[in-house]
């Protein structure tokens, strides 16, 4: 027999073939999950350094509706989505307060954010489940395989009646390549998590300083008096009521849905 990895491949058993296949899903899995992870955080990146070119002046003449308006326009980046959220929702509060509403829209747009911030975070972390499954499973699963060309060696050694080579190779490298298959499989999602763990560790702190300067900026209109002015000037932002539970029309799971 040729121990090469086609001749291995095609003298495997039904059971080796079902444990290979079930890394080789997995390994998969695993890719895909980490191409678009990373791909959205560095979608997000560029967005994002466009979105803050692009408000600079506004941002410092205190144009938040104007910057609410542009940051619409960056669906792909997290601070965009967290700064628009954030401006429409302030906006609301402060319509809600003039209509009666019991909160200060400053205290309001706070608790709103933080549990959008806590969404976002989920949605952050999307698929992750999955690499850390893969990591921690795959090579038990690899291990099964070894189990079962052990087996097949066995087997081999009863049907020739004899110890040698040749009557148990077969379910040797049978079971040598399901452990190097299940150990291929784990290390490099185990590495991908880890990477990707920290890329969305950081995209979060991001977003909380972020929404610290936003809340900062907000205040310091409010006690220039400058609020008032550029409260209205931005009709395209929604004006209609938030309806419970779903603050400024997205619900907590939309809200993490969009990351």
């Amino acid at each position: 027999m040729q121990f090469s990895w086609q001749e291995m491949w095609q003298h495997m058993g039904a059971a080796a073939l079902v444990v290979a296949s079930v890394l080789l899903v997995m390994g998969f899995a695993s890719l895909v999950v980490f191409a678009e992870r990373w791909l959205t955080f560095a979608r997000s990146r560029l967005a994002s350094r466009r979105f803050l070119a692009a408000v600079k002046d506004a941002r410092r003449r205190g144009e938040w509706g104007a910057v609410a308006k542009t940051a619409s326009e960056f669906p792909s980046s997290f601070l965009a989505r967290l700064v628009q959220t954030g401006i429409e929702t302030y906006i609301q509060a402060h319509r809600h307060r003039a209509d009666g509403g019991g909160l200060a829209p400053l205290e309001k747009t706070q608790r709103h954010m933080e549990r959008y911030i806590e969404q976002a975070g989920i949605g952050l972390r999307r698929g992750f489940a999955v690499l850390a499954a893969v990591g921690s499973i795959a090579p038990f699963v690899g291990l099964l395989g070894t189990v079962v060309g052990i087996i097949s060696a066995f087997q081999g050694i009863a049907e020739t009646g004899s110890g040698g080579l040749a009557a148990v190779a077969g379910g040797i490298s049978e079971a040598l390549v399901e452990t190097a298959l299940g150990l291929t499989v784990a290390i490099p999602a185990v590495l991908a998590y880890n990477f990707l763990a920290s890329q969305a560790n950081a995209e979060e702190a991001r977003l909380k300083n972020a929404l610290g300067e936003l809340l900062d900026e907000f205040e310091d209109s409010e006690e220039s008096g400058r609020t008032a002015v550029w409260l209205g000037l931005e009709g395209a932002i929604a004006t209609e009521p938030v309806p419970a539970g779903k603050p400024n029309g997205v619900s907590a799971v939309e809200a993490g849905a969009l990351v």
